[in-house]
């Protein structure tokens, strides 16, 4: 079987530093790509590492040559306070990564989105997930997996304390989400890399939920 080379957009984050290490040790994988503001120092014989300014990947179109896209790029309020800003990241990225896939053939583009995503919401972090998804949608790429995790938990560089207590009182009520409340449940950024992972094996255009991963 051909190896395969992949790029993960937020190659330092939470779940993107997890999945790249899964990648890097997969031998379904010959080329990992990680496209980021500034070095990692990271070594690896599989590690190709592109310093590029994501808000505008358009200017590394070039380098965007893959078999899969992992965009696991995302941001919070807290972080990102300025809703200008806060769209270039979280719907800006997606899209133009979405945009490049297509025009380079990319056969298989993996999305971390928000579970209440929803384009028509009246709440402007759930719109903004939602027109996301809408617009990567209506790119022409074969497979397409858009993941709906709820709260995603692990160790951050930076420390959020409203995450740290939302996870706290989540976690602690995971038993309880059983039925329809399973697809609330936090999920740690390991697992959601795993689910990644393994779900492209996975053909055509998927929504997936928290209660399916």
């Amino acid at each position: 079987m051909k190896k395969k080379t992949a790029i993960i957009l937020g190659a330092t984050g939470l779940t993107g530093s997890y999945l790249l290490k899964l990648l890097l040790n997969s031998n379904d994988y010959e080329k990992v790509k990680i496209f980021t503001r500034n070095s990692t120092g990271k070594q690896h014989s599989k590690l190709e590492e592109i310093v590029c300014d994501v808000l505008h990947l358009e200017q590394c179109a070039n380098d965007f040559i893959a078999d899969e896209i992992f965009c696991c790029i995302g941001t919070t309020k807290a972080k990102t306070p300025d809703k200008k800003l806060y769209k270039a990241i979280d719907f800006g990225i997606p899209v133009t990564a979405a945009k490049l896939s297509e025009k380079n053939k990319i056969n298989t583009f993996s999305v971390i989105s928000a579970i209440g995503a929803n384009a028509k919401s009246s709440v402007f972090y759930s719109r903004t997930k939602g027109e996301m998804e809408q617009s990567v949608l209506e790119y022409n790429i074969p497979n397409v997996l858009i993941y709906r995790p709820s709260l995603i938990y692990g160790k951050r560089k930076d420390h959020r304390l409203a995450e740290k207590i939302g996870t706290y009182i989540v976690t602690a009520l995971q038993t309880f989400m059983v039925g329809r409340f399973k697809k609330y449940r936090a999920i740690s950024g390991q697992e959601l890399a795993e689910a990644l992972f393994l779900g492209v094996k996975n053909t055509g255009h998927r929504i997936i939920l928290r209660d399916t991963f």
